[in-house]
């Protein structure tokens, strides 16, 4: 596993714009023009995007941003209609899911993929890679793969003990609750021994016992020099422990920056409150609109009544002022 380049990990973002799309000092992932789309909705286009080498990134957005999807394209769980990415200037692109990990980029899923029926410790061992047994013509010569597994359990079990699932290595992993096949889809990840992680809402459903754990958990593979991209919608997890986020809104990177400086950020806030969110709602006791909320109203109105005048359709083209309404798929 390659060490943390101290000289840009001391402030890797000190001069990076706070800009979407912004060039990062080391970028490790470095990905153009990825769009992806379901029928006539563009869940992801994304024209620029760098993850820094050695640091957290945090990818947040409303429902529906397209984080998810964007996580697919990138490990080879879906195909991208368009665009590029790579791995250390390796293209990786188009890939299928095996491949992207052999390059030593890992995903974990917001919902756990634990073999439920295998054991804890077993879950573990099928994460290392180049099994000699895994092939017909070795597993029918024990003799050369006995060693290479032995060292393999040796690694699950320590994989085990890092992630204080020892005491559930022969119970089946079905039966873990859903916060321990989090901590177990993270440990088979890192049997790969990858350069990069990216968890899918490592926090979603996992009890405030075991938060913390998988915090201080995100945050060591930082201090081993791994890379994590994480999507999460919890702000304080993402203040915890990000050292950079990406926004995403509509499919597309809508701002970067630490997340200090992202409640200040117009852009981020309307794409999760709305462009309105700070005008207040006025009415009459009539329950007419008035003031500000009257003008925001005859807005709306009018761009309606000009796309039904142009010959246009509503559900094609919707007023801009409601396009926080709509959903895209994540």
């Amino acid at each position: 596993m390659s060490e943390p380049r101290q000289s840009v990990r001391a402030n890797p973002f000190a001069t990076v714009a706070r800009e979407p799309g912004s060039p990062k000092p080391d970028p490790i992932i470095v990905a153009d023009n990825v769009t992806r789309s379901f029928g006539g909705i563009r869940a992801v286009d994304v024209a620029h995007v760098e993850f820094q080498r050695g640091c957290i990134t945090g990818l947040i957005g409303p429902n529906g941003a397209g984080k998810t999807t964007l996580f697919n394209l990138l490990t080879g769980f879906d195909r991208a209609d368009s665009g590029t990415w790579t791995i250390d200037g390796s293209k990786i692109s188009h890939m299928p899911a095996y491949k992207v990990a052999r390059s030593g980029v890992v995903r974990t899923f917001q919902l756990t993929k634990a073999l439920s029926k295998l054991t804890v410790l077993d879950n573990v061992r099928l994460g290392a890679t180049g099994q000699t047994g895994e092939r017909m013509a070795g597993a029918l010569m024990p003799w050369t793969w006995r060693r290479q597994e032995a060292d393999i359990t040796e690694r699950a079990h320590a994989m085990l003990t890092r992630f204080k699932l020892d005491d559930k290595a022969n119970d089946f992993a079905g039966s873990l609750s859903g916060g321990q096949r989090k901590l177990l889809e993270m440990a088979r990840a890192l049997m790969v021994e990858p350069t990069v992680i990216m968890l899918d809402e490592p926090m979603a459903g996992v009890n405030p016992a075991l938060t913390q754990s998988l915090l201080g958990h995100i945050k060591s593979l930082r201090e081993e020099g791994m890379t994590v991209v994480f999507v999460e919608h919890d702000m304080d997890v993402i203040r915890d422990v990000s050292d950079w986020v990406v926004v995403m809104a509509q499919g597309s990177v809508i701002a970067e920056g630490p997340a200090s400086e992202l409640s200040s950020n117009s852009a981020v806030v309307d794409a999760y409150l709305g462009s309105h969110h700070d005008k207040p709602l006025e009415f009459d006791e009539h329950g007419n609109p008035v003031g500000e909320t009257a003008e925001m109203v005859a807005e709306m109105e009018s761009e309606i009544q000009d796309v039904l005048e142009s010959g246009g359709d509503l559900s094609e083209n919707p007023p801009a002022t409601s396009d926080r309404d709509s959903e895209e798929p994540q």
